[in-house]
């Protein structure tokens, strides 16, 4: 394969699981996912992406999607256990959200990613032109930028964690807490959404590998596979630079789809199919259990059971996309909801009137742009999220200054968009307060919030992201002599 002087590397390649018949591969897009936040950047950089194509056994062999260039990964079916759905799933997954699930450590699974790690850092060593920048990205290849380095001390590493990163005190509880610390700390520059990520990553890096640990900076022994060369180096010392970069979407994209005449059709059918006179209460999420989607339909029983809301007057759409259906979590999670909205629907739910539409299936880009202009309130209350980009959808879906955003405190976002109605999603009473207040809210107050965060994210778009990410990691570059 040639060379690439920007290469990405994720766990997965940017790909719908079905390639086209004649032979195109088309982008993954799933909500608040990797690739749909990469895609307005990488669709017409020329690059390479590195990762694994999602099937099991030999990687196949991929055309290329415009200027971005692919190279698939093989991943065995022992791999995917141990390396996807054990250590980065059952393991950091839990741990970097706050322990909403109890972690299992597993030592086969360390052995398994570890090894896994390796032969990724390898694929972008292969195809890293000399001097390349290479953007390893999230919480599966950790390892990756400190194995890269010490293949390839002449690339510029980025390395951005899309996932919340954990206080010390829970971090620590990492058995492989070191390796893992210093293979993220191989990269020139390690991205967050948030600063106290930043900050926790610094307090562990004076506790555990005696380094200077600052916010926006982590001075350390430099590795004998890169000796010190650059401005920003003293001897025998390396310095990482650390900071926050909240990822966001393409607002442009978003509106464009917005005015397609199959989205406005669809917007309309479905107001009308979901009741003309109804409000709708609106969540899009993975089917996961860092989401809160068990608070957020526990709250909506309460409102049901208490007559605050009523199934003549109120709709909920949840929609809940399949994801990482062999863990066995989240199989035990599918299961609880589908009760769940069961006993709703036959609680509260009338002949032609659920109280709950619950669809667990994918969604594309259309079809989820017209469910954005059907809803009065988007409920987005996770228990703990790195960023959360539906919020950022929706906001930019909105075709004028109507509509609510009900947003949990513990996702990224909420820093941004401080004009939604921000909430504690573990306290259901306060969740069931906030939706009420959401759907009484004054159409004038909900026009001043909405204008003021569309106002925001068309400033901060996915474009704004990766120029500031990009241009702080080519400060980090080495000077030529």
């Amino acid at each position: 394969m040639r060379q690439s002087s920007l290469v990405v590397v994720a766990n997965r390649l940017p790909l719908d699981d079905n390639v086209a018949p004649d032979g195109a591969c088309e982008w993954r897009r799933s909500p608040g996912g990797l690739a749909g936040a990469l895609h307005a950047i990488l669709e017409q950089t020329p690059a390479t992406w590195v990762g694994w194509s999602g099937t099991i056994g030999e990687a196949p062999r991929l055309p290329d999607i415009g200027t971005l260039r692919l190279r698939p990964m093989s991943i065995s079916e022992d791999e995917l256990r141990g390396y996807y759905e054990g250590f980065a799933n059952s393991t950091l997954w839990p741990l970097y959200h706050d322990a909403v699930e109890q972690p299992v450590f597993d030592r086969g699974w360390w052995e398994t990613y570890r090894s896994v790690n390796r032969r990724f850092a390898e694929a972008a060593a292969e195809v890293a032109e000399p001097g390349a920048t290479v953007w390893v990205q999230d919480y599966h290849l950790q390892l990756v930028p400190q194995l890269l380095r010490e293949m390839r001390p002449d690339v510029v590493i980025g390395f951005f964690l899309h996932v919340p990163f954990p206080p010390p005190e829970l971090f620590m509880q990492l058995p492989r807490r070191l390796e893992l610390l210093r293979g993220m700390l191989g990269a020139d520059l390690v991205g967050f959404q948030r600063p106290q990520a930043a900050h926790n990553v610094a307090q562990l890096a004076a506790k555990l590998l005696g380094a200077h640990g600052a916010d926006d900076a982590i001075t350390m022994d430099a590795s004998p596979a890169a000796p010190p060369a650059t401005h920003n180096r003293t001897e025998g010392q390396r310095i990482v630079r650390t900071g926050a970069f909240p990822v966001s979407i393409d607002v442009a994209e978003m509106r464009s789809l917005n005015a397609r005449p199959y989205v406005v059709n669809q917007a309309r059918r479905l107001q009308r199919d979901l009741g003309s006179h109804k409000r709708v209460l609106l969540s899009v999420d993975r089917l996961d259990y860092t989401k809160g989607i068990e608070h957020r339909l526990t709250a909506y029983s309460e409102l049901l059971r208490d007559g605050l809301v009523k199934v003549r007057d109120v709709v909920m759409v949840q929609v809940a996309v399949p994801s990482r259906e062999r863990v066995e979590n989240y199989r035990g999670l599918r299961d609880r909801i589908e009760r769940e909205v069961g006993r709703i629907n036959g609680e509260y739910g009338r002949v032609g009137e659920p109280a709950i539409h619950y669809l667990n299936q994918p969604f594309d880009r259309a079809d989820l742009a017209a469910l954005y202009q059907t809803a009065d309130v988007m409920v987005v209350t996770p228990l703990r999220d790195g960023m959360n980009l539906v919020a950022k959808e929706f906001v930019a879906a909105r075709r004028n200054d109507t509509g609510a955003l009900v947003l949990s405190e513990f996702a990224g976002a909420a820093a941004e968009l401080e004009d939604a109605f921000l909430v504690n999603p573990h306290d259901v009473d306060g969740l069931k307060e906030t939706l009420l207040h959401a759907l009484a809210a004054d159409p004038a107050d909900l026009a001043a919030r909405m204008k003021a965060m569309r106002a925001y994210i068309t400033a901060n778009d996915i474009h704004a992201w990766a120029r500031a990410y990009l241009t702080e990691l080519d400060l980090a570059r080495p000077l030529v002599s």
